[in-house]
């Protein structure tokens, strides 16, 4: 049987450019797997890793700018 896991343990993350230099906001993405967008909080890294559909993050993103 395939598995569907990802191993994220090597991966090179990317911070949000809206987080702030205290520690809050974090939120952290790596932007290079084909379909899917792993999202993180920094202040947690060794903790678990929402996977969003690239087809989703994009309008999330695009929303999220105009809230």
């Amino acid at each position: 049987m395939a598995t569907t896991e990802l191993d994220l343990s090597t991966a090179v993350w990317r911070k949000s450019s809206y987080s702030n230099a205290t520690g809050g906001d974090c939120v952290e993405v790596r932007d290079d797997l084909p379909g899917v967008v792993p999202v993180r909080d920094s202040k947690v890294s060794h903790g678990p890793a929402l996977l969003i559909a690239a087809a989703a993050w994009a309008p999330f993103v695009d929303w999220a700018g105009t809230a």
